[in-house]
């Protein structure tokens, strides 16, 4: 690069390193199967820390959200608040000891409460922003960005400053997804609209690149307000340099992505470098800038992107890093002791290899714990004769992570491990009446999960990929049929693609048809009572119970009380009868012990069974 009167300018290259929806997954453990774990543990992504930062001269290593809750061991720490004394958390301590420079907060943050959040964040060396995320006096909770002060080498060897904006942005909907828990207490704001307001604020106090730690997905490149997944307009505001993506547990760049429009799949959004790391640190993120000093600022004038995973299949690429083991080995040793405690007897097989095809026993067992809740109570108040429908969804069905994520829990002993796996979340249990049409619209954005099937054609496929298997709600209480040859009503995100859309065709309780304006209850979770997952009926319906329990509480509580189970799927759903029509679908490798009615027709390169079924 050239200034304008000829002369040659300092160039440098800067290295931003970025993990990103590490759910606590520090250890190389799966709590949920209490089995090692190979591809997934901040304790291998560690070691491609270390070694691309060796690799370059210039690093920065930021965090971008989603890293203190998600499994056993996160729940461990949240219920046992004093039992690590003055440590930090141990996720903060791991940052800490791998010297994050900055982090930014998930949606799950706020997951254990404020309280808990603020606890864990004062024990970080490194600064955790967000810029979109408020308190109820309309605040941000964290400071909304950071300018670091960094010395940087430039490519002869020179030392000069530079500085490092970093602001963080989380989806808007997070007000929405916690109201049952925080109520008020939490408010956000449009990430777009925060991003342009701030980024010239991060100019003026001396940020020469900036880096949007964006925990929201790569979604719709055109702008809307309000957008959970803002990645691509994102990209496209003046000022932002470089992006860190994330929350929908993706890889960027990759072959996954089509080329086209403001997607480039090699890394770039709007000609920007951007990066989504997967996972529970299955990959580390890269993003290389090339800078130019001008006029006393630096500038990127080029950039490029990689997600460097830590496993080849199944095969770790790394090593698991010795410091990174020391600061977890105590907690680990806890949680195990915790995971392995007996906790009653079940007669059946609970699996969810099937859950998205019919309904099985593995959900009618946590249906049926919400049911015991709700109608204890609710005795003898107002509600209690209403009508009760108990809404569940498929928590492990394969999907991107992988054949192996599905529930197998054979007949016998259940340990307090099997209930994370039937329900992983803390999220708050609660009760709403809405009207029929609502308990409809409901279900019709459950059932956009299906591919629109086209009738007489025995091989298509079944399940759209990119709907998440947690979004497939059944409602218990209810008889309904689908009919996956008709349209759509929303698309995998929610977003409504044909309002008249009707897939279900016959919509019964109690053996009546139900009527649009009648009043039901719904036992739920605070998640999807709030629209989570883009159930915008939910928000429609009023909060007639909210408990002290969490729903996985509720299941356990059910399970100590009613051991030993056995739940039998209630015929609740089926497809509508199609002749001459199939579709196909992948399980994962435990399925064919449970296959009924599905043809076997072999396994896919990635390792899922795959099965037929016909109408």
């Amino acid at each position: 690069m050239k200034r304008a009167g000829g002369a040659q300018g300092p160039t440098a290259q800067l290295r931003v390193l970025a993990t990103t929806d590490l759910h606590a997954h520090l250890m190389a453990h799966d709590y949920f199967t209490d089995r090692p774990s190979r591809t997934a543990g901040l304790v291998w992504t560690a070691s491609l820390i270390r070694r691309l930062r060796a690799g370059s001269d210039n690093t920065v290593l930021f965090d971008n959200g989603d890293f203190l809750q998600g499994n056993p061991m996160s729940d461990w720490v949240a219920a046992n608040p004093t039992a690590l004394a003055d440590a930090a958390h141990p996720m903060i301590a791991a940052m800490n000891a791998l010297g994050y420079d900055a982090g930014t907060l998930g949606n799950h943050e706020f997951n254990y409460g404020l309280e808990f959040l603020a606890e864990a964040l004062r024990g970080a060396t490194f600064p955790v922003v967000s810029a979109n995320t408020l308190d109820e006096a309309g605040q941000p909770l964290v400071r909304p960005y950071v300018v670091l002060d960094r010395k940087i080498s430039d490519d002869d060897g020179a030392s000069w400053p530079v500085g490092i904006g970093v602001i963080g942005l989380a989806p808007p909907q997070i007000a929405l997804w916690e109201r049952i828990s925080l109520g008020d207490r939490i408010g956000t704001r449009d990430i777009l609209a925060t991003a342009r307001e701030l980024v010239p604020r991060m100019k003026a106090e001396g940020a020469d690149v900036i880096v949007a730690l964006c925990h929201s997905g790569i979604g719709a490149e055109r702008a809307e307000p309000g957008m959970e997944n803002a990645a691509v307009p994102l990209a496209a505001v003046e000022g932002i340099d470089a992006i860190v993506t994330g929350h929908t547990h993706q890889v960027f760049p990759g072959p996954a992505w089509a080329e086209g429009g403001a997607i480039d799949p090699a890394g770039l959004l709007h000609g920007k470098p951007a990066v989504m790391a997967g996972y529970h640190g299955s990959h580390l993120g890269v993003i290389d800038l090339s800078l130019f000093r001008e006029d006393g600022r630096w500038r990127v004038t080029e950039g490029a992107s990689l997600a460097v995973p830590i496993a080849d299949r199944q095969d770790p690429v790394v090593r698991r890093d010795p410091a990174v083991m020391a600061i977890g080995r105590g907690v680990h040793r806890r949680v195990l002791a915790e995971i392995r405690k007996p906790l009653g007897e079940t007669t059946v097989p609970l699996q969810s290899f099937f859950s998205l095809v019919g309904p099985d026993a593995c959900l009618q067992l946590v249906a049926d714990a919400q049911r015991a809740r709700a109608v204890e109570a609710l005795a003898g108040t107002a509600y209690a004769g209403l009508p009760l429908l108990s809404a569940v969804a498929p928590f492990k069905t394969g999907g991107r992570a992988g054949p192996d994520n599905y529930v197998d829990i054979p007949p016998g002993t259940l340990v307090q491990r099997h209930v994370s796996e039937l329900y992983p979340y803390p999220n708050g249990f609660c009760v709403l009446v809405i009207r029929g049409t609502d308990v409809a619209l409901w279900l019709e954005r459950s059932v956009s999960l299906f591919h629109r099937l086209v009738p007489g054609v025995m091989d298509q496929p079944l399940i759209d990929p990119g709907f998440p298997g947690y979004n497939f709600d059944m409602l218990d209480g209810a008889e309904y049929v689908v009919d996956p040859t008709r349209p759509a009503r929303t698309d995998a995100s929610g977003r409504v693609l044909d309002a008249g859309a009707q897939r279900i065709v016959a919509l019964m309780i109690g053996g009546r048809a139900l009527d649009k304006d009648e009043t039901v209850l719904v036992a739920t979770n605070g998640y999807r009572a709030g629209g989570g997952g883009g159930f915008a009926a939910a928000i429609s319906g009023t909060v007639v119970h909210k408990d002290a329990l969490s729903t996985r509480e509720v299941v356990l509580d059910h399970i100590r009380r009613t051991s030993p189970v056995a739940p039998v799927a209630c015929p609740t759903w089926r497809f509508a009868d199609n002749p001459g029509t199939g579709a196909w679908f992948d399980s994962g490798r435990g399925a064919g012990a449970h296959a009924t009615g599905a043809i076997y027709l072999g396994d896919t390169e990635e390792l899922f069974r795959r099965y037929r079924i016909a109408f």
